[in-house]
């Protein structure tokens, strides 16, 4: 369809609507869009702003037929790993459009199906990896790995379940911790080798249906307990890896077909550019683009969805975000430090309105602009550690 026969309003259903679908709907909303949103646990982040929602089992075929069939939306997109992704392939064959695609979304979602597609069918470079569904599995994995490694759940978001293995005596600690962190019902999980990297960054890659794939400036992030902590833009590497990642980006986003944003992850290493994974949606170290571009991550996803043209994308300073995390559980919260935080100026602060906290879950994310992103990151990382969250 040209752009000049697109007819909106359209209807939205989000599969996942936590603070990055929250985004997504304010910007679909913006063009006057119909958002159902979807989610496990009443009260999340974007059913606040959609207009409408529904509180099921993704993992459940039989709700999500429940909720397709009574709302009939044009779109469905994914926005979380934990879903039925077989499903998908039955909507997406009766004329529903699945972002990116069915078949892009099972992929995605399932770290091996993704690392296979990269390596074995596209030749592309990742880090030496294997995959283990018993304890046993994984101790003989790691011995052959080697030490240390990274070991983390096939099915997981937001680097949930993900540790870091420096000896044998550590890999049954990190068996459990991967299980505990699996989404949905996998028992499997990815053993790789340790990369000792110079930086980790995204490249925000948008397909388009009808226009070549375009890409915002690298981002730069810092991971803790395999969870973005902070993240920064632009990522300061040389021409040459911003091409060559951009390359492999391509090469696999176009394996995977569709339209939408693309989060693709890199290790950048003193001589090489390694691909690492791939989220098809906005990323959360993408947050960053809320304050750096005149086009957010959402706002392309959007955008690249629909078929509307995307006729430029402005980086207007080095910019950076941190995240506000919870150190308590609570269901029953409150912030301070927020007026503290934004005395400052080119600084943002946004509070996703989780409806509880537990440690480490992500509450908010503190984004700053300045002059080089080392500034910027030092202070979008000072406003987010005024903010607190107290329970009243």
């Amino acid at each position: 369809m040209s752009e000049n026969m697109i007819k909106l309003p359209k209807k939205l259903m989000l599969l996942g609507s936590g603070e990055l679908g929250k985004e997504f709907t304010i910007a679909a909303q913006r063009l006057g869009n119909h958002v159902i949103a979807v989610d496990r646990y009443p009260q999340a982040p974007a059913m606040q702003v959609a207009d409408q929602f529904e509180v099921i089992s993704m993992l459940s075929g039989d709700d999500l037929e429940r909720v397709v069939t009574k709302h009939q939306p044009d779109y469905i997109i994914p926005e979380i790993e934990a879903i039925r992704t077989e499903k998908l392939a039955e909507f997406e064959q009766r004329g529903i459009t699945v972002i990116p695609t069915a078949k892009a979304t099972h992929y995605t979602m399932n770290r091996d199906r993704i690392r296979e597609l990269a390596h074995q069918e596209l030749g592309v470079r990742t880090a030496k990896y294997a995959y283990a569904t018993t304890l046993s599995e994984l101790q003989a994995a790691a011995q052959l790995i080697g030490f240390p490694n990274v070991v983390k759940p096939v099915m997981s978001s937001s680097g949930k379940g993900q540790s870091v293995v420096n000896s044998a005596a550590e890999v049954e600690t990190a068996w459990n911790y991967a299980i505990e962190g699996s989404r949905g019902d996998s028992q499997k999980v990815i053993i790789e080798e340790f990369i000792n990297f110079e930086i980790e960054i995204t490249l925000l890659a948008i397909k388009q249906w009808n226009a070549a794939t375009i890409f915002c400036p690298p981002i730069g992030h810092r991971q803790e307990r395999g969870d973005y902590q902070e993240s920064w833009q632009p990522a300061e590497i040389t021409s040459a890896q911003i091409l060559e990642a951009q390359a492999i980006a391509t090469k696999v986003t176009d394996a995977l077909g569709g339209a939408g944003i693309f989060g693709v992850e890199f290790f950048i290493t003193a001589d090489e550019v390694i691909f690492s994974e791939l989220s098809p949606r906005p990323h959360d170290t993408g947050m960053v683009t809320l304050i750096s571009q005149n086009l957010n991550e959402f706002e392309l996803h959007l955008r690249a969805i629909l078929g509307l043209p995307i006729p430029n994308i402005i980086q207007y300073a080095p910019a950076a975000s941190a995240v506000i995390l919870a150190s308590e559980t609570s269901d029953s919260i409150y912030f301070t430090g927020v007026a503290e935080a934004l005395s400052q100026p080119d600084l943002d602060i946004r509070l996703f309105g989780k409806p509880d906290s537990r440690p480490y879950r992500r509450m908010g994310v503190a984004l700053a602009k300045a002059e080089t992103t080392d500034l910027a990151r030092v202070k979008a990382l000072a406003a987010a550690s005024q903010v607190k969250i107290v329970d009243h």
